[in-house]
């Protein structure tokens, strides 16, 4: 039996809706960009979304609009995939690494002694779809002792009096904190659309807005849509309306948009996620739960916080007693069986572009510690008892083969 690690979900509904784009004779942002955005903002319960073509470009959009710049900081979690610093490295700021808690979220209680009179924002990461304690962390940076310390930078800032709160849900859509969607929590949530996400449009990211009361949600948006599109007062579907080819250039933007041909996999996946996509994955960790529980050297995700769910788009599961040597020979031998594994992260420290920039892996033990014995299972809806049960005997085969008992 072979058990890939992550094949997107593609069935003849997304077959047909592709297709349908493909016919219209419109296949960059159009209808059905717009329609993926209602969709995803009604189900993340915020007023405005903005598809994007990738979670990367939508965090760089929303802290350069912040005002985010050279000289400034940015606190993010050391244990996170590059994405969420590479957005801030690329919008010119100091990415400011903060380690892990036991629940691989960033440590609530380590932020604080993070935060300097640069820090301009903080970007959380939803680890493989469990929410951060947001309560605890809105509750910091709302704090008059860090507010005091903010220094805003322009009007967008001052409305803040305080640093922003950015969301990097990449792994979250339908994961709830105290019954909620994480979305009602940050300024802004971003998620990915990415192929190996819980919904997929191939490539893509959704940028979804909660901004304070002082902001108004769709004048945002309607920024952010003119940056994403080279900052043209008309996207290219208005344009070529008969009559209505003129437009301007009034913004020094980018070329972030998502085009109608992708949202059309986004939209085919959506309507399925919250009846079937995503019952089928908690299914499947409902399984490795309950079969890797009698596993004595199994340590299950640290999942548990009352009225919060996550959305499972990861299994992470951890081997008591192995390094990370061992580790990745357990990986080998389940490949070798036919079981795809993987490893969710390589802490941002231990990678080559954060070491010749002089982050140490010794300032973050815990995310050295998750790391180092993490396996990540396959979760998809189109893995059946039969596969399940395949994969969780070949992971126990392989560890019991590697450490000997």
């Amino acid at each position: 039996m072979k058990i890939p690690f992550s094949p997107p979900y593609i069935d003849d509904d997304v077959i047909q809706e592709v297709t349908d784009a493909l016919k219209s004779g419109w296949i960059t942002t159009g209808p059905r960009v717009k329609l993926l955005e209602a969709e995803i903002a009604a189900y993340s319960r915020v007023e405005q979304a903005l598809a994007v073509n990738s979670a990367t470009s939508a965090m760089m959009l929303v802290l350069h609009w912040f005002g985010v710049t050279r000289g400034d900081e940015v606190i993010i979690p050391a244990y996170t995939y590059a994405a969420t610093a590479l957005a801030v490295l690329h919008v010119g700021a100091k990415p400011v690494m903060v380690d892990a808690g036991d629940d691989f979220n960033i440590d609530v209680r380590k932020i604080k002694r993070a935060i300097t009179d640069k820090t301009k924002a903080i970007i959380t990461v939803d680890y493989g779809g469990w929410p951060c304690d947001y309560d605890e962390i809105t509750r910091l940076i709302k704090d008059p002792e860090v507010c005091e310390k903010f220094k805003a930078a322009n009007t967008v800032q001052q409305s803040f009096g305080r640093m922003l709160l950015l969301s990097d849900a990449a792994h979250a859509l339908g994961a709830l904190y105290k019954q909620q969607p994480v979305s009602r929590y940050a300024d802004v949530t971003v998620y990915s659309f990415h192929a190996v996400k819980n919904v997929t449009s191939a490539e893509g990211g959704i940028i979804c807005l909660n901004l304070p009361a002082s902001l108004d949600n769709k004048s945002v948006y309607d920024t952010l849509r003119l940056w994403s599109l080279n900052g043209q007062t008309k996207d290219a579907f208005t344009k070529l309306k008969a009559g209505e080819w003129q437009y301007d250039i009034v913004y020094p933007g980018f070329k972030m948009n998502m085009p109608d041909v992708l949202a059309a996999i986004g939209l085919a996946q959506f309507r399925k996620y919250a009846n079937l996509l995503l019952p089928e994955r908690n299914r499947v960790v409902e399984f490795y739960n309950a079969a890797f529980s009698v596993f004595s050297r199994a340590i299950l995700p640290p999942f548990h916080r009352t009225a919060c769910v996550s959305s499972n788009h990861l299994y992470p599961l951890r081997i008591k007693g192995i390094d990370e040597a061992a580790r990745n020979e357990i990986i080998h031998r389940a490949g070798e069986k036919g079981v795809a594994i993987n490893v969710h992260f390589i802490p941002l420290p231990m990678l080559t572009i954060f070491k010749d920039r002089s982050y140490d892996i010794a300032d973050y033990p815990n995310s050295y510690a998750l790391y180092a014995n993490e396996l990540s299972l396959p979760v998809y809806p189109q893995l059946g008892i039969a596969e399940c049960q395949f994969i969780a005997d070949t992971v126990k085969e392989a560890v019991m083969e590697v450490t000997g008992d």
